[in-house]
């Protein structure tokens, strides 16, 4: 493998929203109907500033220096900003339509693992996608329930909640 896996960065910003379009435009059609997916794209394809300057969010770069893979963790809770000592969050983990199967996504997982369970954190939560529920149960991730996460009026865009615990 000749891809490099380093911080991300605020500069990062329009390469991450070009990688998260390319890949849920292309790999979520298959599980959403069009109509919903239409209308949460342009939530779930905005590169977090946030996130991107957070110190725990990863890029992957092919040799062209071009994104492949991004994904991170953050011990705040999505949407509630709650912290639960010992739990963490994986955060928009996606690889490119023409990357994946190439261990891009396990990666960044893999780096997430390190880092969380170095700062001694027991259990990760997850919010996957409908298409993601078995790369995260490869990973270790049990399917905890089916959420509805809201995405603006009248829109909620169907989700896995999952949880790993580390022992």
């Amino acid at each position: 493998m000749n891809e490099s896996i380093r911080l991300a960065e605020p500069a990062d910003i329009d390469a991450v929203t070009a990688l998260l379009s390319a890949s849920y435009s292309g790999l979520l059609a298959a599980h959403y109907d069009g109509d919903t997916l239409s209308r949460a794209l342009p939530n779930l394809i905005a590169a977090n500033p946030s996130l991107l300057a957070s110190g725990t969010y990863y890029v992957v770069e092919g040799e062209s220096g071009r994104l492949v893979g991004c994904g991170g963790w953050t011990a705040a809770e999505p949407g509630s900003g709650r912290i639960i000592e010992g739990e963490a969050h994986i955060r928009h983990v996606s690889t490119h339509p023409e990357w994946v199967r190439r261990g891009i996504g396990t990666r960044i997982l893999a780096r997430c693992f390190t880092d969380t369970q170095s700062l001694r954190m027991h259990t990760l939560h997850c919010l996957a996608t409908l298409n993601a529920e078995r790369f995260y149960q490869a990973a270790g991730f049990a399917t905890v329930r089916p959420v509805d996460v809201p995405m603006g009026p009248s829109l909620f865009f169907p989700g896995i909640l999952m949880r790993r615990e580390f022992g």
